[in-house]
């Protein structure tokens, strides 16, 4: 079969869109053969849970990084015009950072917490794009939200995840002590047993708002998806997924990590995802550009160079 690439042009609006908004859903601009080959590879990774599997007995199943371990999300992530999307948008070079499957099966839909994504990571920079597909059709009810213009607030939340430090306070005092040495919080071997509570929160890192008690004081943006479409949105901007309505499908949806030139290391206090697996193999700095580490993160994409 020949792969079809980029099926159309990104817009001077939607990179437009994307820079002051913080997101932007561009229509219909993967083929369905890559929806296709999207499917298979979240129904192998669904059905192969590995160490970095969180929530398998609940209605939302979290996998970290499923394209190492599943063929298609790989052939996805390596030979699909997403990461062109996202440099496109940026108009600049990206590399692939890391992945995540949120796998929701039909009937009631679980909601997604509002959120910001650099927190979670060992990463800081401006050009830091998330790029969500679904392999379903996903009304603005069970589709993603975005706070517009959040993206440029200049502040990192605590993650709304990881263990209260006075519940396990000798732990706590021991992660403080780990981090002042200038210690990874999360090693490799967590590749191989993880879960979101493995890490304490943060309490240096202001609370998320009550966002969804408080949604009328927020300028909310949201979509109705359709398969071919690629939602872009801001590593920095607050998101998350509605739910609590029936849907008679699943809703399995795959969110890619991609990283500009500016992107570099920063070892956070608040991380709670491990980073990926080839970079325990190097003592990267902070500051330290990603590109410092071509062996890592390869140049997925570069403005000049021809489509898949």
């Amino acid at each position: 079969m020949t792969m079809t690439g980029l099926l159309r042009p990104i817009t001077t609006d939607e990179i437009q869109a994307f820079d002051r908004d913080g997101a932007v859903l561009l229509k219909g601009v993967i083929g369905q053969e890559w929806v296709d080959i999207l499917a298979e590879g979240l129904e192998f990774a669904n059905n192969h849970p590995d160490g970095m599997s969180a929530g398998v007995s609940e209605p939302l199943r979290i996998d970290q990084f499923p394209a190492s371990h599943s063929p298609k999300l790989k052939e996805l992530m390596d030979e699909s015009p997403i990461a062109e999307i996202v440099g496109s948008i940026l108009q600049d070079s990206v590399r692939f950072y890391m992945d995540q499957m949120f796998y929701k099966p039909a009937g009631l839909i679980a909601p997604s917490a509002w959120h910001q994504d650099t927190c979670y990571y060992n990463v800081d920079g401006h050009q830091l794009v998330r790029a969500w597909v679904c392999a379903d059709e996903a009304p603005r009810n069970v589709s993603m939200e975005v706070i517009r213009g959040s993206h440029k607030w200049n502040v990192t939340y605590r993650p709304p995840v990881g263990m209260d430090p006075a519940a396990d306070p000798k732990g706590a005092a021991q992660l403080e002590a780990d981090f002042a040495n200038g210690k990874v919080l999360i090693g490799r071997e967590a590749h191989d047993h993880w879960t979101y509570f493995d890490s304490f929160l943060d309490p240096g890192l202001p609370v998320l708002p009550q966002i969804d008690t408080q949604r009328e004081s927020f300028d909310i943006l949201g979509w109705d998806y359709e398969p071919g479409d690629v939602l872009l949105f801001h590593g920095n901007i607050l998101h998350s997924a509605r739910g609590g309505v029936e849907l008679n499908h699943p809703r399995r949806s795959h969110a890619s990590l991609w990283a500009g030139p500016d992107v570099s290391y920063l070892r956070r206090r608040s991380q709670s995802i491990p980073d990926p697996l080839p970079l325990y193999d190097h003592t990267p700095s902070d500051g330290q550009p990603l590109g410092d580490f071509p062996d890592v993160f390869p140049v997925a994409w570069a403005p000049g160079q021809s489509a898949h």
